[in-house]
């Protein structure tokens, strides 16, 4: 497969390595528009490094599913596109409402791995998954996101140079999420 082939948008069924690539654009994509404002497909491909053709694709998308809309623009050809404006559900400041979307992206992702890891070249068909609980302090789980984003630091520059990347490098998504485990009302109830 080429670069060409992934960068090629379509509808049908894709690879578990193409479905990743997808998550990585569509959020690539997203973080932009957050921190833009309104692109182009040709404005994102600049600033990105992907094709307009993937970008026109993979905005059109997110569009359809409710994530972006059409920006206000002065006619022509350019189609600059924005985050959404006036969601339903959106409670709370942007940047929630972007971690939410941000989180049900790659919990889609993860859903699809589980289905269809099978059907993943067999050197690919494990993951790395795990879970801890641990007590920390604020500061604590502040130095613990730190140390694992300085660990993922020296992989940071393959997505942007191709030629960094080793033989046999795929897309793998990276997930941490630490945050504080809140009682259960019924818990509270128990200690009253």
């Amino acid at each position: 497969m080429t670069d060409d082939d992934v960068d090629t948008p379509h509808d049908q069924t894709c690879s578990t390595g193409e479905e990743l690539r997808e998550h990585e654009v569509r959020t690539a994509l997203l973080d932009l528009l957050a921190e833009v404002g309104a692109v182009t497909a040709t404005e994102a491909a600049s600033r990105l490094g992907y094709s307009s053709g993937l970008c026109s694709f993979h905005l059109r998308q997110l569009a359809r599913h409710g994530h972006i809309e059409e920006a206000p623009h002065s006619g022509g050809r350019a189609r600059p596109w924005r985050l959404t404006q006036h969601t339903p559900a959106a409670d709370g400041p942007p940047e929630e409402q972007f971690g939410d979307l941000a989180r049900g992206l790659e919990d889609e992702s993860w859903q699809r791995w589980l289905t269809q890891r099978d059907e993943a070249p067999s050197e690919w068909r494990h993951d790395e998954a795990f879970s801890a609980v641990a007590y920390l302090t604020p500061e604590e789980m502040s130095r613990v996101a730190n140390v694992v984003r300085r660990a993922l630091a020296p992989y940071q520059d393959r997505e942007q140079r191709p030629l960094a990347r080793p033989e046999g490098a795929r897309p793998v998504a990276l997930i941490t999420r630490l945050f504080p485990l809140l009682p259960h009302p019924a818990d509270d109830a128990d200690q009253n």
